[in-house]
């Protein structure tokens, strides 16, 4: 049979479609569409019974293959006369008299979803049952059907049903080479995000939470300004199969357009807050917190915050645990302040208003809203990238109950000594090693990090805490390998200090402790963060 020379060579009329869903949202209203336009509609089992519902006439696979469905629903489509019109050349001769010799009709529009995979393994459901939702008909066609996109469109998503239905009324029932070929892309990416996620899911199941391969989709958010400087180009994705809350779920509002540092920054002070306890606050420059505290409430965990390192804090990250009122938010469009993000779960009634039109900067600062807020699972595993290799980690969540920790000075530390060394260990893995914090009254009065030398630290953490460095406890996120940073510690004031113990020299440590009569407790775990 020699191709239609009729048809317009960039234009396929879409003469046979093949329906076959697992998700029927919108497939009623496409093929109605279809229908009307004299379209030849062939179906499989839910899906036909779904479409003849809907007042849809439908022509049946098993009628075209000679075969019925078979092995509860594992052989539908997998024939010659399905495969064959998918793959079918309309400009090759020879696979057109193919087509005519063995009874095969081409199929111009095929609109596949898979079995509901990630879903199900998502809901935690049995080995077997997550096997059954191994989907091989369908990758099979979306395949065939996108390798000949010169001739056949594939629709893998019900988003995409609109579209198809507006380019078909608006040509007569043709679809351009360009979303022909749109499509095609969009369903070998479905493809292979499918087969990775069977890949790692059986992985995991056979070879434990780090198998031997893993493959990772992810898709665009949008492209970015610039990256960590103007000369870098940037852009930002968001991983498809990623853990319950991603920065990329946030609605952000305002004139100003996110940044490649905003979105490092404001990950930061995110993470960071979700590790508190009540009502807090937490304000980040440059990926570390110069400002956390837990109050009773939002306006006093801000205050709290803010005091800890109140020039820092200027054109920094502010993140909220608890939705964001009128009276804070016109608290925080004060001129003296000025923050570039500020991230809450929600803001009430008249505080997005009074932010963006508080002071000159609130059209500037950006408005960030929502995200999954609770506690992530800490078997949760992050990713970090280096030249040409990726690194895999289960997320860091410290121990959190004073009763896992052991006090190793003869001082027991006051009630209100522990709530500052606990609140100092929840803090500290958002802070870059060598990490040292200093807090009071649940608070950081100030921070050392990111440096070669652990004394160097603790000098620079209580430099910014200055007098109120007194009365302090300290929070290290290592060993001291000498005495010298406790002992630099004790002289700026501090009376308790938190640390994971096991150098070679904790008696001496410990020793210099018992002799300035301050407490020390070990937690027998590090908080390295690089």
């Amino acid at each position: 049979m020699p191709p239609d020379t009729t048809e317009d060579l960039h234009l396929r009329v879409v003469k046979r479609a093949l329906i076959a869903v697992s998700d029927k949202s919108g497939i009623v209203e496409l093929c109605s569409c279809l229908a009307q336009m004299g379209i030849e509609i062939v179906s499989t089992g839910g899906t036909a019974a779904t479409l003849r519902e809907g007042g849809i006439e439908v022509q049946a696979v098993e009628d075209i293959t000679g075969f019925p469905e078979m092995m509860a629903g594992r052989i539908k489509t997998l024939h010659p006369r399905i495969h064959g019109g998918l793959l079918a050349r309309r400009h090759e001769t020879s696979d057109m008299e193919s087509c005519h010799e063995h009874g095969i009709t081409p199929i111009d529009l095929l609109v596949v979803n898979l079995y509901p995979f990630e879903r199900t393994v998502a809901a935690e459901a049995s080995f077997e049952e997550t096997v059954e939702q191994i989907d091989i008909g369908g990758p099979a066609m979306v395949r065939a059907a996108a390798k000949n996109h010169h001739d056949v469109a594939v629709v893998v998503e019900p988003d995409r049903y609109q579209s198809i239905i507006g380019e078909l009324e608006e040509t007569g029932g043709a679809l351009s080479a360009a979303t022909r070929k749109d499509l095609a892309l969009e369903a070998f990416r479905r493809t292979a995000a499918y087969d990775g996620s069977i890949s790692n899911w059986l992985g995991q199941q056979i070879e434990g939470a780090f198998p031997e391969a893993v493959t990772e989709q992810w898709t665009r958010v949008g492209e970015l300004r610039y990256g960590e400087n103007p000369h870098q180009q940037s852009a930002w994705y968001r991983r498809n199969d990623g853990d319950a809350f991603s920065i990329a779920d946030v609605t952000c509002y305002g004139d100003k357009e996110l940044s490649y540092n905003n979105l490092l920054d404001a990950s930061a002070a995110i993470e960071c807050c979700r590790g508190l306890q009540g009502p807090a606050a937490v304000v980040v420059k440059h990926c570390l917190p110069c400002g956390a505290a837990e109050r009773q409430s939002s306006a006093e965990a801000f205050e709290a915050a803010l005091a800890g390192d109140p020039i820092s804090a200027y054109g920094g990250i502010l993140a909220l645990s608890e939705p964001l009122d009128v009276d804070l938010a016109k608290r925080l469009a004060t001129k003296d302040l000025f923050f570039e993000v500020i991230h809450a779960p929600e803001f009430l009634p008249g505080a997005r208003e009074a932010l963006r039109d508080g002071v000159k900067w609130g059209r500037s600062c950006r408005m960030l809203e929502g995200g999954e807020t609770g506690q992530e699972d800490a078997s949760a595993v992050e990713i970090r990238s280096v030249p040409g290799a990726m690194l895999l980690q289960t997320r860091d969540r410290p121990q959190r109950h004073r009763d896992q920790f052991e006090v190793v000075t003869e001082r027991q530390p006051t009630d209100q000594e522990w709530q500052d060394l606990l609140f100092g260990w929840r803090v500290l893995p958002h802070v870059r090693s060598n990490g040292i914090l200093l807090a009071n009254q649940r608070a950081i009065m100030g921070v050392g990090a990111g440096q070669p030398s652990r004394v160097d630290a603790v000098h620079i953490a209580c430099t910014k805490a200055a007098q109120r460095s007194a009365g302090c406890s300290l929070a290290s996120d290592a060993f001291f390998p000498f005495a010298d940073g406790v002992e630099a510690a004790i002289e700026a004031g501090v009376t308790a200090v938190i640390q994971p113990g096991g150098s070679i020299r904790d008696k001496a440590v410990i020793k210099v402790a018992d002799a300035a009569a301050i407490a020390m407790v070990f937690t027998g775990e590090r908080h390295f963060r690089h």
